[in-house]
């Protein structure tokens, strides 16, 4: 059995996704890795550190790919590194079908079995296989930091012969997985965090961490699946005037949310970026989905109204050693327990997390989000 890992070729990517430490776990199941040259250098990995773990460097995406069942990947592969992958094999990683609706055409021309990891059900078993939740924490520590570099103040209380330092106030709007390291950074950087989020569950999570949690009172707020979901004009419209109410007071807000599927709902407004002090950071994670505010503009740094708005689309890349690490990870437990076996590929594909998971197969969508 043959893995090909791919070098990554979106701009600003600098995740891939295996790891020396993967390719010894992946060369013990019995797997032959290939992995393209460069793979691991935005991630700091050499191809001699990949050599060294058992794999073999491939001087090319077509040479990585030739003979390959399996196919790891972080982001979509172009359409002519797609046309390279051999009919039937499996191609693995975050392959953003809700924005890339036009590959599945692509992914079915060539027979590709493409799994999106995305889309995994949120249940304990894929706890070791949640790529969002390990890429997402990484976001939210990132997204602090980016903050804290923007902005021209100290984060902590200090107390000085020369008189005191206040802390800075930081609002994080949406208490996910990304939320609530946010949170948690902030805290350790000695902020006073203040946090929203339209789940009452949350709650709990986010005074656990130390934070006020500001709510407006409604039922329900998250899917069956855990994520966040829309809600009434009624709970929009109060929700506008608490976080109007409350921003205006902040230094730092940090928004990260988003709903599956859908553009991000807009939480700050032009109105509300006016009333902010000037100095003020807004870090946008919603970014690559419209922004959870209507200034932020993609992959840019931008002030406005006094006011500096941070719109990575990428969080995760800009961490991109542990985020790798992270990936590689969740990447493996997936193949080891739904698509290997002692005998080699044995796909389990009945189970649900394959069933959750795999958009194309045998030149057919069937994945019921995208038939």
């Amino acid at each position: 059995m043959k893995i090909a890992v791919l070098h990554e070729r979106m701009e600003g990517e600098r995740r891939v996704a295996a790891t020396p430490d993967s390719v010894k776990k992946l060369a013990a199941l019995g797997a032959q890795v290939s992995v393209e040259a460069g793979a691991g250098l935005g991630s700091a990995i050499a191809d001699r550190d990949y050599e060294a773990a058992g794999a073999t460097i491939a001087a090319d995406a077509k040479t990585a790919l030739l003979g390959a069942q399996i196919v790891l990947c972080v982001r979509p592969p172009a359409a002519n590194v797609l046309a390279a992958i051999s009919p039937n094999a499996l191609l693995i990683g975050m392959l953003e079908p809700y924005a890339n609706r036009d590959l599945l055409a692509v992914y079915n021309q060539h027979h590709i079995s493409a799994f999106a990891l995305e889309l995994l059900p949120r249940i304990s078993r894929a706890q070791a296989m949640d790529v969002l939740s390990s890429q997402s924490n990484l976001a939210g520590y990132r997204a602090v930091i980016d903050a804290v570099a923007a902005f021209g103040k100290a984060i902590p209380m200090m107390m000085t012969a020369a008189g005191t330092v206040a802390p800075a106030k930081i609002l994080v709007l949406g208490a996910g997985v990304a939320g609530l390291q946010a949170i948690a950074t902030a805290k350790r950087l000695g902020a006073v965090v203040s946090a929203f989020d339209v789940r009452p569950v949350a709650k709990e999570q986010v005074e656990s961490l130390g934070a006020k949690f500001i709510e407006v009172p409604a039922q329900g707020g998250e899917t069956a699946g855990g994520y966040a979901q829309e809600m009434s004009e009624d709970y929009k419209q109060k929700q506008k005037l608490l976080i109007a109410e409350t921003i205006k007071k902040q230094d730092i807000v940090i928004s990260t949310a988003l709903i599956p599927g859908k553009p991000a709902p807009t939480l700050i407004t032009p109105e509300m970026v006016e009333t902010m002090k000037a100095g003020s950071v807004i870090v946008d994670l919603a970014a690559a989905s419209g922004g959870n505010c209507p200034l932020t503009e993609s992959d840019k740094v931008v002030v406005k109204h006094g006011v500096t708005l941070i719109g990575y689309s990428n969080m995760p890349s800009r961490v991109a050693v542990d985020a790798s690490g992270l990936y590689a990870r969740n990447v493996y437990n997936f193949l080891s327990t739904l698509l290997i076996g002692k005998d080699g590929l044995a796909v389990k594909w009945d189970d649900e997390l394959v069933a959750g998971t795999l958009l194309a197969k045998d030149g057919t969508t069937v994945h019921k989000g995208f038939v």
